[in-house]
């Protein structure tokens, strides 16, 4: 390789890097750089199971019935456009004792977006809950938890606390509740060597459709809460922690 080569390859080499970064401080989960967001508290006896996407016809029901079996509290980011189709679903899981947060009106990816489309997305969503549920949202969670620092001011302006996560289930593959259950275990593993409480992305929802199956996320959510109350794990709300 000629020194030219080979000092290109250099340069090449060191943007990517620097483009690896850069995607890690918008998309990276527990990434601080963009702004302060909320993860989760410092037991690790605590952990939030959160739902994002709905809700959706097709699980939600079921799932509140599995969550009040346990007598666990929950948190669920909402569609704006699906609150609108099922607005009473929406009053269910509130009426359950659930924390519902504001996941935007149509799922776009917020970081790439203009702030005016950034305001609407936001302020939809707000609309559509505080019409179905008749309370302020205080919570929001961008989707795929894209952001930059423009995202994190327009929220704070609108009274909402921005949430991300730190364990993911990766409940959209399809890898069955054994591939979703032990991204989930692996997750809380390393929150609890950290001395940290777990907050688990799941879904109720697909931001594609309405009607979306998640009949594995259902079956994983059973099985974690059987394993916390065997543990002493205290399932929270995402307000447990700011």
């Amino acid at each position: 390789m000629s020194t030219a080569t080979a000092a290109l390859a250099g340069v090449v080499g060191l943007a990517a890097g620097a483009a690896s970064a850069l995607a890690y401080t918008a998309l990276g989960a527990g990434s601080q750089i963009m702004g302060p967001t909320l993860i989760a508290g410092n037991d690790p006896l605590q952990v939030a199971l959160t739902y994002d996407d709905g809700p959706n016809d097709a699980i939600t029901p079921a799932l509140l019935d599995v969550l009040a079996a346990h007598n666990a509290r929950a948190t669920f980011f909402m569609i704006g456009r699906f609150v609108r189709q099922h607005p009473a679903l929406a009053r269910r899981v509130l009426a359950a004792g659930h924390v519902i947060g504001n996941h935007t009106e149509t799922h776009p990816w917020l970081h790439l977006k203009s702030e005016a489309v950034i305001r609407t997305e936001l302020l939809a969503c707000n609309e559509a809950l505080e019409d179905a549920l008749g309370v302020c949202v205080r919570y929001f969670r961008p989707p795929h938890g894209a952001r930059r620092p423009a995202l994190l001011r327009i929220a704070r302006e609108l009274g909402l606390t921005t949430v991300q996560w730190n364990v993911m289930g990766k409940d959209w593959k399809p890898i069955g509740p054994e591939g979703i259950l032990a991204n989930v275990e692996r997750g809380m593993d390393r929150c609890r060597r950290a001395g940290r409480g777990a907050n688990i992305l799941l879904h109720d929802g697909s931001d594609l459709a309405m009607s979306t199956d998640r009949s594995d996320t259902l079956a994983v959510t059973g099985h974690l809460l059987q394993r916390f109350a065997a543990t002493g794990m205290r399932p929270v709300g995402v307000d447990a922690w700011g």
